[in-house]
């Protein structure tokens, strides 16, 4: 009989490989029994020995992206991948162990509750944002995580507490971890598990509708909407990577959580009314290519950097993405009710009162101005009065920042649409700028020669003209994306008149299905303070 302790090493590695990856959910706890079978085998398949054997484990386990995707962690490197499927096997048993719920005795043992609840939602996070199948069915099947995080944002955070008697009397809490929680319960969600209308859904629904229509406690950006260009944030926190035997620090800004709330807030008020086919990432082929939130993981880059105001399309948008037609639904809820929120009255105010829904049908069409081997191109200027040289120190944005109430359109500004393009004029500016309508980003045969071909490519802005329908009659849309956050702003006017002008902000969530979501608001009032406002949620028609 061969003993075990003179098999070859790679055979050895294999069995080891083989006993670890046994079962797919949960971690690789069969290897216990090898690793203590003898010294010999512990000292050659132990973690300190042998992180290239602890790396194929983490592949096995979890999604493991490919070179040309944006990524949190080194995908390459054994140590690295060996490192954090400690860190998420981790991660996983605190949430199936149901750690950070329940109240904390002591001043000490909440901050030090709320340091391990950071640090779980933020590791759920990253795995969700790379998510290709893997890491979410972990999550659900061994961490509970979806049980975890409802207790934590519909349950613990209100019901258990004392300061919080009544989720109806008080308003949520809007922090970090809140932030996080939300946006995992958006990934997560699977609206066929709230078809019972049950007094948990319906619990549910009533926080979810505090955080969607509580526009003055809830803002949906940060930085704030009124800046087309938001000066840089002052020193955002610094988070340790996954990478942390290197202690390498990475800057991660998490969106704040109204988004994610509308979207869950209006696709299980959907369920039942069936207003809308909302796409879900729940349809997605889960293939290892796939990544349904690579730009949401590109607006949490962007937001942290010290320097996105620097000019040009952070990778928190994809040219292209809004080109189409969509339906969805707007709410809105009685005046008298909403202006007495503003003035001050607590949530149940708003919770009686009645929302009204309606559909409505955009068409929407994307015109960019592209920049050329790091300069502006030549084409934007047309008639213009005065030649200028690509030395020239312009603005880092062709067409100036307009009011945001406006949807960042320059006063005065003259827009027309042609077969070439989008023709601008910007009073403020000389010449006429060419916004060109792309596909995906990459400039069109025809505009090859003009534009500059074999050049670098760069979309500078991004302008949206489209027009709709409702049962409040026939409307224009025009349009603007903020470039750091992809922050989408549609200007509605009814072409009768009586039904004035109102502002669309959102953000288009999802990359493969993706929804555009956020809140309407009225453009009487002042920009910088609160003013009437709703949601709405657009799917693309299928």
């Amino acid at each position: 009989m061969v003993r075990l302790d003179t098999v070859p090493h790679e055979i050895l590695e294999r069995i080891a490989l083989l006993t670890a990856t046994e079962t797919f959910i949960g971690p690789p706890s069969t290897l216990v029994t090898l690793l203590t079978s003898n010294r010999r085998i512990h000292d050659q398949l132990s973690f300190a020995s042998n992180h290239y054997l602890y790396s194929r484990i983490f592949a096995y386990k979890f999604d493991v992206v490919d070179s040309n995707s944006r990524r949190f962690i080194d995908h390459s490197s054994s140590s690295v991948l060996a490192h954090e499927l400690i860190r998420r096997f981790r991660t996983l048993s605190r949430f199936r162990s149901r750690c950070g719920l329940g109240g904390a005795k002591t001043e000490s043992s909440a901050r030090e509750t709320a340091e391990v609840v950071q640090e779980m939602l933020f590791n759920a996070y990253l795995m969700m944002l790379e998510n290709a199948g893997k890491n979410e069915e972990q999550l659900r099947d061994y961490a509970g995580i979806g049980d975890w995080l409802k207790d934590f944002l519909f349950e613990e955070q209100y019901v258990a507490r004392p300061r919080f008697p009544s989720p109806l009397e008080h308003w949520p809490p809007h922090n970090e971890h809140t932030s996080l929680a939300m946006w995992l319960f958006w990934f997560l969600l699977r609206p066929d598990e709230y078809a019972v209308e049950d007094d948990s859904t319906w619990h549910i629904l009533n926080v979810l509708k505090i955080y969607a229509l509580g526009a003055h406690k809830y803002p949906l950006t940060d930085p704030s909407w009124v800046s087309f260009i938001p000066s840089p944030p002052p020193c955002p926190a610094d988070v340790i990577s996954p990478e942390n035997e290197n202690k390498q620090i990475m800057q991660l800004k998490t969106p704040p959580l109204a988004t994610p709330a509308i979207l869950s807030f209006l696709t299980l008020v959907n369920l039942k009314a069936r207003f809308i086919d909302i796409a879900s990432h729940l349809d997605l082929p889960m293939k290892a290519e796939s990544n349904e939130w690579e730009y949401e993981m590109g607006r949490c880059l962007s937001l942290s950097r010290l320097d996105f105001d620097k000019g040009g399309l952070t990778e928190s948008f994809r040219p292209g993405s809004i080109e189409g037609i969509w339906e969805g639904i707007f709410t809105y809820t009685e005046f008298t009710a909403y202006a007495a929120l503003l003035q001050g009255a607590p949530p149940p105010i708003l919770q009686k009162s009645v929302i009204v829904r309606h559909r409505q049908t955009w068409k929407l069409r994307e015109y960019h101005f592209v920049r050329v081997g790091g300069r502006m191109p030549s084409p934007i200027l047309i008639n213009a009065s005065e030649s200028q040289d690509d030395d020239d120190d312009r603005d880092i944005y062709p067409l100036s920042a307009g009011d945001p109430l406006r949807a960042y359109i320059p006063p005065g500004a003259h827009i027309a649409e042609t077969p070439e393009g989008l023709e601008v004029m910007d009073p403020s500016r000389p010449g006429e700028l060419r916004y060109y309508r792309l596909a995906g980003g990459l400039v069109c045969k025809e505009e090859e020669s003009e534009m500059g071909m074999g050049r670098p490519r760069e979309v500078q802005d991004i302008i949206i003209m489209g027009e709709g329908h409702s049962a409040w009659g026939q409307f224009n849309l025009v349009g603007r994306v903020r470039p750091c956050d992809g922050f989408i702003s549609l200007c509605k006017e009814y072409v009768d008149h009586d039904r004035g002008k109102w502002i669309y902000r959102g953000y288009l969530v999802g990359n493969i299905n993706s929804n555009l979501a956020g809140r309407w608001r009225d453009t009487l009032s002042p920009a910088a303070v609160p003013g009437y406002e709703g949601c709405f949620l657009m799917t693309r028609r299928r």
